[in-house]
């Protein structure tokens, strides 16, 4: 019996209950203890990566290696570009719009520097020599490489993004064709900051059904499939600052080994069942043309082994609108000229089917992952008669398959009177 009347382990009890409030209050104090203040960083929005000729070394400094005695590394040179944020000058909101992103205009609101390396890090190395500020990937919105460089092969672009835990997986990664370092130092009217204006453009492309969703997440996520291939945004910069999307990239592992045409991608997005419908076509018709718009899609791929071999099934369903004939003439209210159209349509998008599929075929690249559906469907099978992506790379191009299409115009327009 304690002197005070109280059991010590009672005293003991009621001094932890005390105590175990404020220690975990100190711990949620010490919040900030690794902060870096936002001044502090030199604020990445996008990075443009071309091959550099030989003769542009003269621009490296002894920073990573010695440039005389031992030596560089035995690899091509790239060049390296980077859009940095200037501090206060981002707009917080809607009240100012309009270009300057480049050239000497003072209300600019980035910073475009390059430099050379033989890989991204010696290049981001050099360039971190130049810099007050460490330079920060947490805002990084967009990566271009030019159509040389992919051809050449991502191997190292994916790796050191792939292993930078500031980069988002939802940041885009696109092939320029040309120079991938002219997108940094383009100035679009529509936007303050052109890396945001080259990511809304693809993002508002996923939205009105001009683009299907191809994140740089994804695009690794794909790429990394035995039985599938990535593809990346194919997108030229024209006279007028603005960003064209010319068709999709096609790859075979980490290397560029192709592009489509722009209509392609509507393609793509029909097999796969992307929606919404964002695409417009002319359709011949006897002596003339009309244009029609879809508006939803449906798809589903299935397969059987036939002779020893996958043998594939597209189910496609279209539903469309009738925007604009071009001849007064034509009768668009007779249900015989419209289901004229429907067939019409059908048998231009079999030919258009069959010429993406061929020409993913030819190049060895299954952007539609039909490997998957044989890994998935038929593990067996593939175990057995696969195993591995090269051989499925070969395999893919003799596969056979079929195509069922069928089209509805639900909507023929409005007609004034």
């Amino acid at each position: 019996m304690s002197v005070n009347g109280l059991n010590p382990w009672r005293r003991i009890a009621r001094l932890a209950a005390r105590l175990v409030p404020l220690l975990a209050a100190t711990t949620l104090m010490c919040g900030c203890w690794d902060r870096t203040e936002i001044e502090d960083r030199a604020i990445v929005l996008g990075i443009s990566i071309d091959k550099a000729p030989p003769e542009d070394e003269s621009e490296e400094e002894a920073i990573t290696h010695y440039v005389r005695g031992l030596g560089p590394p035995a690899s091509d040179l790239i060049r390296v570009g980077v859009q940095i944020a200037l501090p206060g000058r981002i707009p917080l909101g809607p009240g100012e719009s309009g270009g300057g992103g480049g050239g000497n205009d003072p209300q600019k609101t980035v910073w475009v520097l390059d430099v050379v390396g033989h890989s991204v890090n010696d290049a981001l190395m050099n360039l971190q020599q130049e810099l007050s500020a460490k330079l920060f990937f947490g805002h990084l919105r967009v990566i271009v490489v030019s159509e040389e460089m992919a051809r050449f092969g991502l191997e190292n672009v994916d790796d050191y993004f792939h292993r930078n835990s500031e980069v988002r997986r939802m940041a885009w990664m696109m092939v320029a064709k040309g120079e991938a370092l002219s997108l940094m130092k383009a100035s679009p009217k529509l936007e303050r900051v052109p890396s945001l204006y080259l990511m809304t453009t693809l993002d508002e492309g996923i939205r009105m059904g001009k683009f299907p969703q191809d994140y740089i997440g994804l695009f690794w996520s794909r790429k990394s499939k035995l039985g599938q291939e990535g593809f990346l945004p194919y997108v030229e910069l024209k006279k007028n600052q603005t960003l064209q999307i010319q068709g999709l990239a096609l790859f075979q592992n980490s290397r560029m080994v192709g592009a489509t045409m722009p209509l392609d991608i509507a393609v793509y997005m029909a097999l796969k069942g992307n929606n919404p419908g964002g695409y417009s076509a002319f359709v011949k018709l006897r002596n003339t043309e009309v244009m029609t718009h879809v508006t939803h899609r449906q798809a589903k791929t299935s397969f059987e082994i036939r002779d020893g071999k996958p043998y594939f099934k597209f189910k496609v369903a279209f539903e469309l609108n009738l925007e604009e004939k071009i001849n007064n003439e034509l009768n668009i209210q007779d249900p015989a000229v419209i289901h004229e159209i429907e067939e019409s349509q059908k048998k231009g998008a079999t030919k258009l089917i069959e010429s993406f599929i061929g020409k993913t075929q030819s190049l060895g690249s299954d952007v539609l992952g039909l490997g998957e559906y044989v890994r998935a469907k038929a593990p067996a099978y593939w175990n057995r008669n696969v195993g591995t992506k090269e051989r499925w790379q070969r395999m893919y191009k003799d596969i056979a398959y079929e195509i069922d299409i069928d089209m509805k115009i639900r909507r023929i327009g409005m007609k004034a009177e």
